[in-house]
């Protein structure tokens, strides 16, 4: 499956400044600069917080020959990068979500979507280690199970798989729905529920309701 800087453009809504290059074929998403794997194939999200703006690492990435970017508003310093192509977006992590949502589309297999308050993680892995040795078997790398983690991990999906595997956990009310729509899973599990990640909920039966 192929997607081309101009087709992801298309999907996230986003328009493009720059080379616009829009041939060039992405395989990797990328939102931490620490994790960069393959320059040529990459598309960096710059994801923005309260902690941070992930415009800072676009000079870095772009001297280490990443020339795809997702951003919000517009780079003022785009002209210091010719080779780039960038796209516009009015939100990075919702482009993000987007972008996970439409590649999940494609795909007509099993889902397992795991959540809990604890223990999504070697669920999974047992889950994963049961099933690999009579199918391909797609999950979640590591804790992958956040806002940004989960579009990330649905990202990994190909045409080789046979099921996949994804956690979901959340923190606040309203984030269940954002990645229901990224894993659109057709099997769940609940491990339990818990007072992690309780702080933003009224009560436990509020959580409950949110997962």
């Amino acid at each position: 499956m192929t997607y081309t800087i101009g087709k992801i453009a298309s999907i996230v809504e986003g328009r493009t400044e720059g080379k616009s290059n829009e041939s060039i074929e992405i395989k990797d998403l990328l939102f931490d600069s620490r994790l960069l794997i393959s320059p040529e194939n990459t598309l960096f999200f710059s994801l923005k917080s309260n902690r941070n703006n992930g415009n800072k690492y676009i000079d870095e990435l772009y001297n280490k020959g990443v020339r795809c970017f997702v951003v919000e508003g517009t780079i003022e310093q785009a002209t210091q990068y010719p080779q780039a192509t960038f796209i516009i977006v009015g939100n990075t992590l919702k482009a993000l979500q987007k972008l996970a949502a439409h590649h999940r589309g494609n795909f007509n297999i099993p889902i397992v979507g795991i959540t809990g308050s604890n223990g999504k993680t070697i669920i999974k892995e047992w889950l994963y280690q049961i099933l690999s040795h009579e199918m391909s078997v797609a999950r979640s790398p590591k804790s992958y199970n956040s806002q940004i983690g989960v579009p990330i991990s649905v990202w990994q999906l190909n045409e080789l798989h046979q099921i996949a595997i994804f956690e979901a956990g959340i923190s606040r009310p309203g984030e269940m729905q954002n990645l229901e729509k990224i894993i659109r899973p057709t099997i769940g599990i609940f491990t339990n529920i818990g007072e992690a990640h309780g702080k933003n909920f009224d009560k436990i039966r509020h959580k409950v309701e949110e997962k």
